[in-house]
């Protein structure tokens, strides 16, 4: 994971936040090899999902289950997580890992391309996670923005860096600019420049682990 906060800062995050559980830290010695949203974004994704008393959740991309781990902590018993991950040894972790935990109840385990697994769903969400292939933020965007519910939130992880896309070149198309970009940097700069836009939403990128974008559904 590539930070963006110095390490000082970095450090008195993670000291003003409870220790993980067994599994979660078990999980996070897992993502040593593996990118995850880290530990003070999912302090923040549970924290988010608490504050807008979560009740269904769909994640674009859940890799082994690490965000989702986290989120399934704010769930009641009755709510429900969908997980979606194109690697099925990747997913089947997931499912070891929220077993564990004891979530493995409200989740669902989808494999396979998690735009075309959204279109099975109807809504409404409460919390949306968007973490797959950056190139592909604004058809997910657009496959689930009319499936979050009124005062629900829609997350975008790597909405900064992500050791991919091109942070200066965002940040020109965001200050009215049209620099030249790869797939992956186009992606992450339309999604933001639309929920920027987007009167339905109100939006504000929060500088932790490699950003991530909140967009809260008015």
């Amino acid at each position: 994971m590539t930070d963006i906060l110095p390490d000082e800062t970095r450090r008195f995050l993670r000291a003003a936040i409870p220790e993980p559980d067994e599994t979660l830290r078990e999980m996070e010695e897992r993502g040593e090899d593996f990118p995850t949203v880290g530990r003070e974004v999912g302090q923040f994704l549970r924290l988010l999902a608490r504050a807008v008393d979560a009740k269904r959740i769909f994640e674009f991309g859940s890799g082994f289950g690490y965000s989702a781990y986290w989120f399934a902590g704010a769930l009641s018993e009755d709510g429900e997580i969908v997980l979606t991950e194109y690697d099925a040894d990747e997913l089947r972790e997931a499912r070891e890992f929220l077993e564990r935990g004891g979530f493995a109840d409200r989740a669902v385990f989808e494999n396979g391309d998690a735009n075309e697994t959204i279109d099975r769903y109807d809504g409404p969400f409460d919390v949306v996670l968007v973490d797959h292939n950056k190139d592909g933020y604004p058809e997910a965007l657009g496959a689930v923005r009319e499936k979050v519910a009124p005062g629900g939130v829609v997350v975008a992880d790597n909405a900064m860096v992500s050791g991919i896309q091109d942070f200066d070149a965002i940040l020109a198309a965001l200050e009215g600019d049209d620099p030249e970009m790869d797939d992956e940097t186009r992606g992450i700069a339309e999604y933001l420049l639309t929920m920027r836009d987007d009167p339905a939403f109100e939006t504000s990128v929060v500088p932790l682990g490699e950003g991530i974008a909140v967009s809260y559904r008015k």
